[in-house]
């Protein structure tokens, strides 16, 4: 894991204030700190004025989640749901909107610092896991709405929205410039690619200071931790032939069928919490052909680095195996099983400190509301920042939902739990970019 300088980070402190301070080589806030920074920052009039906003709204939000849900999003395949984002953006009030080479959605609020000045970043993607050709029609009853991807992250973008609305009905200024952002590739086989090109590539990559994502619902979550994850998509090749008339000869799903099995039988540690997935199988011609290629996709993802590794290792070692059992098992001699791994996902492990300011600046808020902080460690978009030094934690965009990532996903808009769940957000956000007078 790389890290920022401290001279850097100091720079950024001296500049954006201590709500930035951060865990790697800069001295950790006390926790009451926090409470008193979120404390100052709900207390004030602007946002107090900023939540009425919120409420007022509150309407208008929940028709943008239906609007920008029945857009379809399926990775790389983002642009129409990006375009009208942008479009929102805009109309909100932010300068510098544009998309950049990756996709990402973005525009700035101006702080009252230096420009060029330190950047904070809240981000949502746009991304959803599901396939094209899927149904996003939002379907209502009562205050709930289901639909794919309406609560992971659909709402996450909207909250998005309304806070940069808000900010401007309460007057509210900034000390440091607020990014926000609708980011591409965070789902599936998208390997973070939105966040890869902005902390890479992009413009802003050496100006952020302190990164949010907008993730989920549960706004009392506070992810710190980022588990990572290695993916592999495995081929499994031999000679194939007639299910009768070449039967005895070598069966490459015999030995991704003894792979599985062998993967399964893996103990892995609770803590660091490690886990694996056979989650997508493939191949074949017919049923009454031996195949001569089917393939397999895996996800193993810990919390730990070096877990990770041990797990990878051996799942090399078990497809290895798996060609030499089943060469050795049946005739080779129009070939042998062949098999051959793909690395096709990658995200990097790490942890943003517990004790630095962005956490408990985040934990303080929720407390705030009356919530008790779940911490806790995910796959996220703040992956990619925490693996490079940057403080970063994955937040709840507010209100209560279940079935993420299955057709029959859901989300509650009743305002009473949705405004509460989305002041959470606002107060980190406000307490870490800081409030000018």
């Amino acid at each position: 894991m790389s890290r920022r300088p401290l001279a850097l980070a100091c720079a950024a402190l001296a500049i954006a204030g201590p709500a930035l301070a951060a865990g790697a080589g800069v001295p950790a806030a006390k926790p009451e700190a926090a409470d008193q920074a979120v404390q100052q920052v709900v207390k004030s009039a602007g946002f107090k004025a900023a939540v009425a906003a919120l409420d007022k709204n509150h309407d208008r939000m929940v028709d943008e989640i239906v609007q920008l849900t029945e857009i379809p999003a399926p990775p790389f395949k983002e642009a129409a749901k990006g375009r009208a984002y942008a479009a929102m953006l805009k109309a909100a009030g932010l300068t510098d909107v544009e998309t950049d080479a990756e996709g990402n959605v973005m525009g700035l609020r101006r702080g009252t610092g230096p420009a060029g000045g330190p950047v904070v970043v809240l981000a949502a993607h746009l991304d959803t896991v599901f396939p094209e050709g899927t149904n996003v029609k939002v379907r209502r009853e009562g205050t709930k709405l289901y639909a794919p991807g309406v609560g992971d992250d659909t709402r996450s973008l909207t909250v998005v929205l309304a806070y940069v609305r808000a900010l401007d009905a309460a007057k509210i200024r900034t000390k440091s410039d607020i990014l926000f952002v609708g980011d591409v590739g965070e789902e599936g086989p998208g390997d973070l690619r939105g966040m890869r090109y902005l902390f890479g590539k992009g413009k802003y990559k050496d100006r952020i200071k302190a990164f949010f994502s907008m993730d989920g619902l549960e706004a009392q979550r506070v992810t710190y931790g980022a588990v990572g994850s290695r993916r592999y998509r495995v081929a499994f090749h031999g000679p194939g032939g007639h299910s009768y008339g070449a039967f005895g000869i070598v069966n490459p799903m015999a030995a991704m069928g003894l792979a599985i099995t062998q993967l399964y039988e893996t103990k892995v540690p609770a803590k660091p919490r490690t886990t694996y997935a056979a989650s997508v199988v493939g191949g074949g011609v017919s049923v009454n052909s031996i195949p001569a290629d089917v393939w397999l996709e895996v996800d193993m993802r810990s919390e730990s680095k070096d877990e990770l590794a041990k797990l990878d290792g051996r799942f090399q070692d078990i497809l290895k195996a798996s060609a030499e059992h089943e060469n050795a098992a049946r005739d080779t001699r129009l070939g042998r099983v062949t098999v051959t791994p793909k690395l096709i996902g990658e995200r990097p492990t790490g942890a943003t400190s517990e004790d630095a300011t962005i956490v408990r600046t985040v934990a303080a808020a929720a407390r705030a509301q009356g919530y008790t902080p779940d911490m806790g460690a995910s796959s996220t978009d703040s992956n990619i920042p925490i693996s490079l030094g940057v403080p970063a934690v994955t937040i709840g965009s507010g209100g209560v939902g279940g079935r993420a990532h299955s057709l029959d996903e859901w989300i509650d808009v009743a305002k009473p739990e949705s405004l509460r769940g989305m002041t959470v957000g606002l107060a980190a956000l406000l307490a870490t970019a800081g409030m000018a007078k």
